[in-house]
């Protein structure tokens, strides 16, 4: 290490240990990992090229590779950490103090910065009437994502003491409801059983003839009474935290009977209608997410003077594949309220699915020029600026183009490089019992796979940048 690289170490360490101003709120300090996938996918790409020069006879530096890897990747997944102090997000670890070294800046996003909460979902096991959903929360502002997943206590403690925070228009609709219902598992059973909600168990032979006639009832039943209307509150609440612990069929059990409490309340409509939709997503029904698009309709329609209501459900509405739908249900928010900022910006992302650019930047400026604070503002003039630009600059348009398309045939190869290398390695190891020629044609595929995809996943990381545009929208 020369002077000046020594001397940029020491003022990074100092700077790291220097006291941070605080705002006067005492809020405790939260830690949590950031997401390691990236580290193993690496440990497993070089823990490969250690068994290559072990077949070539390199038992050295075979043994030297393997070991650094499997030394230094827990470490690395260990310091590599995600704080947050009440007012700052801040990444520590070897590799942002490396990068700080190397003249990037300090890997940090102020409150006020946060542009966009989005949260993103993937179902890892299926038992029953339940799913396990893995969440995956992105935090982006001022050219900077900070990432992290849902695995114990750290990450509830993450979500309520950050998202709070955040203005509402900053959240989609999976971020603002685990702002609002996720807690553990202990506490949803203590509501469960005070509810008396049945279990699944219970549930798995009459739940599709106790909501077989939902909507009927939700459509003609009488007005509720004020004590049915704060009962129905508590169920609500009971089946909201229920369906972000993934579990539908009590979920579907508790809406149900708050619905026939509560028939016409708006919001609750709108909630069941989610629950539908991931319940057509886990089981592969597609008669449900009819239903869950009925659902919406119907809230939409018990609320259409509620500007903030109309909002989630026209994304909805998008995010369930009926773009005419949530098209009409936007304008009639911002009919509403000129100034909904999720509406502007929920139509330029329709009009950007329907290829109209034109109908993209004028939303984005209407964005921009209601939106509540600088972050929101910043972003949509950033996109708006965008897409003006493709809209105006054929060359530019056509070098954008070119990027997209090689990115998304890099994710295709990637893919099947994956599956590939999968299914070589398995010839190559079975090769070696059965016949050596067959052991050195899946070694060889296998190691020309793992190639493609490391040159695709280095690709991709060059060809996600937007040309031009995100150096002058992060300053």
């Amino acid at each position: 290490m020369n002077e000046s690289t020594q001397k940029k170490l020491l003022e990074v360490l100092r700077e790291n240990q220097r006291p941070r101003a605080t705002t006067g709120r005492s809020v405790a300090t939260i830690g949590i990992r950031i997401s390691p996938g990236g580290y193993f996918a690496l440990a497993a790409v070089l823990t490969f090229v250690a068994v290559i020069l072990l077949r070539m006879h390199q038992d050295l530096a075979a043994l030297i590779l393997v070991t650094a890897t499997w030394v230094l990747t827990p470490i690395l997944v260990a310091t590599d950490r995600l704080y947050f102090d009440g007012e700052t997000l801040t990444r520590s670890g070897l590799v942002p103090l490396l990068s700080r070294v190397f003249g990037a800046r300090r890997a940090e996003l102020s409150i006020r910065d946060i542009e966009s909460i989005d949260v993103g979902t993937v179902r890892t096991l299926r038992r029953g009437g339940s799913v396990r959903y893995r969440y995956s929360v992105e935090v982006a502002g001022r050219g900077q994502v900070f990432g992290f997943a849902s695995g114990g206590k750290k990450f509830r403690q993450m979500v309520h003491a950050l998202l709070p925070l955040v203005a509402d228009q900053k959240l989609d609709a999976r971020a603002s409801e685990l702002r609002d219902y996720l807690c553990d598992s202990k506490e949803l059973n203590q509501q469960v059983a005070r509810l008396e909600i049945a279990t699944d168990a219970v549930l798995s032979a009459m739940d599709d003839r106790a909501r077989s006639h939902l909507e009927k009832r939700a459509a003609t039943a009488p007005m509720s009474t004020a004590k049915d209307e704060e009962r129905a509150k508590s169920l609500a609440h009971a089946a909201n935290r229920l369906r972000v612990a993934g579990r539908l069929r009590e979920s579907g059990e508790a809406f149900r009977r708050a619905l026939h409490l509560a028939p016409r309340d708006p919001w609750l409509l709108y909630q069941y209608g989610r629950l539908l939709r991931s319940q057509a997503s886990a089981f592969g029904n597609a008669h449900l997410l009819s239903r869950a698009c009925a659902a919406l309709k119907l809230s939409s329609l018990r609320g259409a003077q509620e500007a903030r209501l109309l909002e989630r459900v026209g994304e909805s509405f998008f995010e369930f594949g009926q773009r005419g739908r949530a098209t009409k249900t936007l304008r009639r928010a911002l009919d509403l309220d000129r100034h909904s900022f999720r509406a502007s910006t929920a139509l330029a992302e329709i009009g950007l699915s329907e290829g109209k650019l034109a109908h993209v930047i004028h939303h984005y400026r209407d964005a921009a020029s209601v939106a509540p604070d600088a972050a929101s503002a910043r972003m949509a003039r950033r996109e708006a600026d965008y897409y003006a630009r493709l809209n105006d600059d054929d060359d530019y348009l056509s070098a954008e183009l070119r990027r997209m398309n090689w990115l998304e045939g890099a994710g295709r190869i990637q893919q099947f490089s994956a599956r590939v290398s999968f299914a070589a390695l398995f010839v190559a190891l079975a090769g070696s019992f059965l016949d050596q020629i067959v052991a050195g044609v899946g070694w060889a595929v296998a190691t020309s796979s793992i190639i493609g995809w490391s040159g695709c996943l280095l690709l991709r990381k060059i060809l996600a940048r937007r040309r031009g545009i995100e150096s002058a929208g992060s300053a």
